[in-house]
């Protein structure tokens, strides 16, 4: 038997109800969660090149897949930046990984913020993509409290197939994203 995760059995189980709900007339025409990104910005890092090393780890244990640095692109003395210095980390999650970290996010994450009352439903950006921060890592189970150097947020994108923030919303509704009710 093939492993395959719980939030990929559900999009093929409860997303198919999409097709009545936006009248499609292909199955193909159902939206689709392509990829995650997670991604940390770490002006900090201009004066710890150890920052960036803490932060590539601890999203690669958040996300299951190596994180990369980010590089500056120009020269900005106001900042004290160099060009190809290391500014942030990235890692972007495809298949079965960004099926295993939407489940995470959900069923362990996002429960262990405090005041949690769903996510801002507004984070859509008109092509059917959706952007939401957080402040803390370590709402994450795999972050050990002891072992961080430093609190900082992260920002995560779902990027899905969809043409319109409402087949958008509709879509991560289904695979369980708590939204806030309006």
């Amino acid at each position: 038997m093939v492993y395959s995760p719980r939030i990929k059995n559900l999009y093929k189980d409860k997303v198919p109800a999409l097709i009545e709900e936006f009248k499609y007339s292909s199955s193909m025409q159902i939206p689709r969660l392509k990829k995650i990104v997670l991604s940390q910005g770490l002006g900090s890092a201009v004066a710890d090149k150890k920052i960036v090393e803490y932060a590539i780890q601890e999203m690669s244990a958040i996300s299951g897949q190596k994180a990369v640095p980010c590089l500056s692109k120009r020269d900005e003395a106001g900042f004290k930046l160099r060009k190809d210095m290391p500014i942030g980390v990235k890692v972007t999650l495809r298949r079965d990984i960004m099926f295993e970290f939407l489940d995470r996010l959900i069923t362990a994450a996002l429960p262990r913020v405090r005041d949690f009352n769903g996510i801002n439903p507004k984070g859509f950006d008109g092509r059917g993509n959706y952007n939401m921060g957080i402040s803390e890592q370590i709402i994450f189970p795999e972050i050990s409290i002891d072992k961080i150097k430093k609190i900082s947020g992260m920002d995560i994108t779902f990027v899905t197939s969809s043409k319109s923030d409402k087949e958008a919303l509709s879509l991560l509704r289904h695979l369980g994203l708590p939204f806030k009710k309006n």
